[in-house]
């Protein structure tokens, strides 16, 4: 007996650290997945839903349940269950499905459940063909049944109580601190859509007398510096054209340069519960501009297209992928994918995959091949770059080390169709007005891709780019779709 306590008590001491050895990656990975308690209680929802719909997905209509119903048909309910959780883990993590500050709206999180569903129950659909399982035509159709409603309940429960709890707050800014600054100022802190950034002092004013709701950034001279460095939906100028009307007056220019909404004063008066006696247009005292015209159900159509065309993209393409990836780790070292960080909508970083097209230490070789540099600006290209690899070199003049960039697409961080999008240190070295690349999602292609690529200079690449963004339309993006295919499949202007 004691000799068994003695076993008991070694084989513990040995489990113990693997235990939590992996415990501790399993809870780390469940964190970097679902990073607040929401999130993780969407996934539970969601495995819940897969377990069950696995389980009578594989129950033949005519099973009792009884004893003798057969180790096979529980082999298989169990098999699949497995695999349905792992087929949507492995996707829910590649689109971020459960990741709470990506802002994908409602259209957008119905069209990636609805995809996250239809991928979890087209792979089980194709398992259960290649091994000998029995039919479950119908059954995956109860598997659908069961768990898109479940998960898409739950996601749009999830998005409510966020917009509550925590809503969505578009950060402002207020040109001038004298009485009307003071009174918008109050006026936009008390608002739950926005966030006041702070003020921008007009040549005109003294240090206001009451205490402002904001901290001052700066005078109207630093407007331009304070746009480039923060990012700010719309300018509120709260100032009097008479005394500061050409401060105003380059106030705005600026705010067109960098294509930053404004509003001006439509009368020198913060209004309480007046209204005006016509219709709604200046119903918070001010007049609203944009450098472009809205379009939201056409933005709605451009993001769902995304979802659409990626995932077939990416199903209809995954042979020519693997020949791809397989051929890279043939033919040099190094990883398959090169993952770069590029600043995307307003700013925000994230990182762009595509085929690795270069030798492994090509951003250390970079420096000393800045002074062969065919570009003009602050992009780097090369005709003959000696870090680019043979297949790389192949890869490159048909755009095919760009297809992963789909899953980009897929996530949300890019379009099909925008400005391509630029390194940090590019746009550090951007000027004033070429910011406002950055005010759209970027894109697969765009104008630049169809009309020469690397034989245009920087300056037009720009121009051509701003050019997309003040005309937008979807018909355009389709056009410009439809103008890459042959631009691809010649390679013309690539390098």
């Amino acid at each position: 007996m004691g000799r068994l306590v003695q076993i008991a008590v070694l084989a513990h001491s040995h489990c113990t650290p693997a235990t939590h050895s992996v415990r501790r990656p399993t809870v780390e990975l469940l964190s970097r997945v679902a990073p607040t308690s929401r999130a993780r209680l969407n996934v539970l929802a969601d495995a819940a839903a897969i377990v069950v719909a696995s389980l009578l997905c594989s129950v033949p209509p005519d099973a009792t349940f009884s004893p003798g119903w057969g180790r096979v048909h529980w082999a298989s309910a169990l098999f699949a269950m497995v695999f349905g959780l792992i087929v949507w883990g492995v996707g829910a993590y590649g689109l971020r499905h459960y990741d709470p500050w990506k802002a994908q709206g409602v259209l957008g999180e119905l069209a990636l459940t609805t995809v996250l569903v239809a991928g979890t129950a087209s792979a089980l659909f194709l398992v259960r063909r290649v091994l000998p399982l029995h039919d479950g035509e119908l059954h995956l159709t109860q598997f659908v049944l069961i768990v898109w409603p479940v998960a898409l309940v739950v996601r749009m429960l999830g998005l409510a109580a966020t917009a509550i709890v925590h809503p969505k707050r578009d950060p402002v800014l207020v040109l001038g601190t004298g009485s009307l600054g003071l009174a918008t100022g109050e006026y936009l802190q008390s608002l739950p859509s926005r966030e006041l950034l702070g003020f921008i002092r007009l040549p005109s004013e003294a240090p206001a007398r009451r205490s402002l709701p904001g901290v001052v950034l700066g005078f109207a001279d630093d407007l331009e510096h304070v746009l480039m460095h923060t990012y700010v939906t719309e300018v509120w100028i709260s100032g009097s054209a008479m005394r500061d009307g050409d401060a105003i007056q380059q106030a705005i220019r600026c705010c067109e340069k960098f294509g930053i909404p404004f509003a001006l004063p439509a009368c020198n008066f913060r209004l309480g519960r007046s209204q005006p006696a016509e219709g709604r247009a200046f119903s918070d005292g001010f007049i609203h501009y944009q450098s472009f015209q809205p379009k939201p159900v056409q933005m709605a159509m451009k993001r769902l297209l995304d979802i659409a065309a990626s995932t077939v993209a990416l199903v209809v393409l995954a042979p020519l992928l693997v020949v791809v990836a397989l051929g890279i780790k043939a033919t040099s070292k190094g990883p398959v994918f090169f993952k770069q960080q590029r600043v995307g909508m307003h700013g925000r970083l994230f990182h762009m995959l595509k085929f690795r097209s270069m030798v492994t230490d090509a951003e250390r070789l970079k420096k000393a091949l800045m002074a062969k540099n065919e570009q003009t600006g602050p992009v780097f290209k090369m005709a003959r770059d000696p870090r680019v690899t043979d297949i790389g070199r192949f890869l490159r003049k048909y755009s095919i080390d760009e297809l992963p960039q789909l899953v980009n697409v897929l996530r949300g961080d890019m379009a099909l169709v925008g400005p391509r999008p630029p390194v940090p240190s590019e746009v550090a070295k951007y000027e004033p007005w070429q910011r406002r690349r950055l005010s759209v999602r970027p894109g697969l292609t765009c104008v630049w891709q169809v009309s020469g690529r690397n034989q245009i200079s920087f300056e037009e690449w720009m121009y051509l780019d701003m050019q997309y963004i003040d005309n937008w339309s979807l018909r355009e993006d389709l056009s410009l779709i439809f103008r890459t295919v042959p631009v691809v499949l010649t390679g013309r202007g690539a390098s």
